[in-house]
């Protein structure tokens, strides 16, 4: 297991699922979810998503748990892992929002990118996040992501066009920051 300050990051589990089709069918956790989540969802689609996703080769998944009660409270995860370019996609949702704005989310992604640089060997670590997120924002700023570019008003949601903002971190940044 990888551990951080807060969090622990383990596999995923069958057992996590319901928690996770309880999450996905809460609006406040989805509408900051990229590409967004077919709503609503059951545990059907959700044992289907992890029959299909657990052992690709190019992606890695991860539950997040709290260190001081083992509490499943979100997932996090590297995508589309393209080995040739040792570069990937990073996702995350902290489903349970009690535990919100309290660094769990900073500390998880933390840890996801010392798994992607030292265990991996990346050299790139890529996301996308809705610029009415500022909460997520501020926490992958505090792990070291920059902004590099914009998507004007690529996504229609709630009545209105939002941007949304690519952020990445090189190996080397990374390393600056440890």
């Amino acid at each position: 297991m990888w551990s951080g300050d807060k969090v622990q990051l383990a596999a995923v589990q069958r057992d996590y699922l319901p928690k996770y089709v309880e999450w996905l069918n809460d609006w406040e956790v989805t509408q900051n979810l990229m590409p967004g989540v077919p709503f609503p969802m059951n545990i059907e689609d959700e044992t289907e998503w992890f029959e299909k996703h657990r052992k690709g080769d190019n992606k890695f998944l991860f539950a997040i748990l709290t260190l001081a009660e083992n509490q499943l409270i979100g997932n996090c995860g590297l995508h589309d892992v393209d080995w040739k370019n040792r570069s990937a996609v990073f996702g995350i949702v902290i489903g349970d929002t009690n535990y919100w704005s309290k660094g769990y989310g900073t500390d998880a992604t933390r840890v996801l990118l010392r798994y992607a640089f030292e265990q991996l060997g990346l050299n790139r670590v890529e996301l996308w996040v809705y610029a009415f997120n500022p909460r997520a924002i501020r926490a992958y700023e505090k792990a070291g992501f920059t902004r590099e570019g914009i998507k004007r008003q690529g996504l229609y949601r709630n009545g209105a066009f939002h941007d949304e903002f690519l952020m990445g971190i090189l190996r080397a940044e990374w390393e600056k920051k440890q």
